[in-house]
């Protein structure tokens, strides 16, 4: 995300600022509710939805106003790659809760939606690399819960907090 923005600053200034605002409310929006799951292990549909509203609108004006376009079979619209992402997550994470819906909780679905607006705009590597942050990290996580005896199999993870954690990994550390 931070040579997309250093890309834009010559190339579309406006959609910089777009990008930028989408980028500052990201992070806002994934402090939030990684303090809220931890704690009540939900996701607020009061936080979740309007950052459909929010984060698509200025994506996908970004997108447009740059000309940005995704990589692979999706390469010729500009802002197809923001709705390729969130529509491709939102099915990958409904897939799992319908699989095993103990497993997966609703809020992660439709958090799952979001995350693949941001990430869809930067393109499919990093959707990928985002998903398997998530999974590795809360993995990871639920390993250290059972080796230091502090939970079993059947104890119960927030997932949110390892999806935005995968998500802002893969937008700062790949390249755009």
């Amino acid at each position: 995300m931070i040579r997309r923005l250093a890309d834009l600053w010559d190339a579309a200034p406006f959609a910089f600022w777009l990008v930028l605002l989408a980028s500052l409310y990201f992070v806002v929006m994934a402090v939030r509710l990684t303090v809220i799951d931890v704690r009540s292990h939900l996701l607020p549909n009061r936080i979740v939805f309007p950052s459909y509203g929010v984060a698509g609108i200025l994506l996908l004006a970004a997108a447009l106003l740059s000309g940005s376009r995704m990589d692979g079979a999706l390469a010729g619209i500009p802002g197809l790659g923001v709705l390729a992402g969130a529509a491709a997550l939102w099915v990958l994470y409904f897939l799992l809760r319908l699989v095993y819906p103990p497993g997966m909780g609703f809020g992660d679905v439709k958090l799952a939606g979001v995350l693949g607006l941001y990430l869809g705009y930067l393109g499919w590597g990093h959707v990928f690399a985002a998903t398997f942050l998530a999974f590795l990290l809360g993995g990871l996580w639920g390993l250290v819960i059972i080796v230091t005896r502090r939970g079993s199999l059947a104890s119960a993870i927030p997932f949110g907090p390892f999806m935005l954690a995968g998500a802002a990994a893969a937008m700062v550390v790949l390249p755009a």
